[in-house]
């Protein structure tokens, strides 16, 4: 079990037990961690992680407090990662995604423009070298929507944005858990990048490739 995972679970295991109720402030970080038996890093992850599930609810100045939620609905809410890692099905449209995106984006080499390959630029450059997993995930949805639309197969357009839907928690989860998957993740988006703006149609379904079945490989791993 990744780290992070593991001070979601403890977390987790301390509202289930009431030790933590509806409503109560978490301890301080220093002291939470050193009870759970963190590091004070792992505990960080792990409450933006169940913030960003609204489990948690982190108030700038005074504190991280346990959403005000009916105990039951609390109880299915953190279910979202027990649910998340047994759903197979995110494979399968990941799947999917990995045989089409390729094949858009090969398609999108010969026809996107100069100025549409600037934005894109402009876009990673935006975002930076450091931005947060929601950051990532938004700048990743709107990087691979603007390269499939100018792919030229409006049919392939809208087959891969219905797909988006149904990965966008696992790329959350992935950014959330995995080391290394926000370098990864603008990595290879330059390579994508630069295989385009080269008119490269065999480079960019390569990295495409590479880019979709990473996240595949990690989900595999975990479920």
């Amino acid at each position: 079990m990744a780290v992070t995972d593991e001070a979601i679970e403890k977390i987790k295991g301390m509202i289930v037990s009431g030790a933590l109720r509806p409503g109560d402030r978490l301890p301080k970080e220093s002291e939470l961690a050193a009870e759970l038996g963190l590091s004070r890093n792992s505990l960080r992850e792990a409450v933006r992680a169940l913030s960003l599930i609204r489990i948690l609810d982190v108030r700038q100045g005074d504190g991280t407090y346990v959403t005000s939620l009916d105990p039951q609905l609390l109880l299915e809410a953190l279910s979202f990662v027990v649910d998340f890692h047994r759903d197979d099905t995110v494979l399968e449209f990941l799947a999917v995604r990995r045989i089409l995106e390729p094949a858009a984006t090969a398609m999108a080499a010969s026809r996107i423009k100069d100025s549409e390959l600037d934005a894109l630029g402009e876009q990673l450059d935006a975002l930076g070298e450091d931005p947060s997993v929601e950051e990532l995930v938004a700048s990743d949805l709107e990087f691979h929507r603007g390269i499939v639309q100018t792919s030229g197969n409006s049919v392939l357009c809208s087959l891969l944005d219905g797909l988006s839907g149904p990965t966008t928690r696992a790329r959350v989860w992935r950014g959330l858990t995995q080391e290394d998957a926000v370098s990864r993740t603008l990595h290879e988006h330059r390579a994508i990048l630069a295989a385009l703006r080269d008119r490269d149609a065999e480079a960019a379904r390569s990295w495409a490739t590479v880019h979709v079945a990473s996240v595949e490989q990690w989900l595999r791993s975990t479920l």
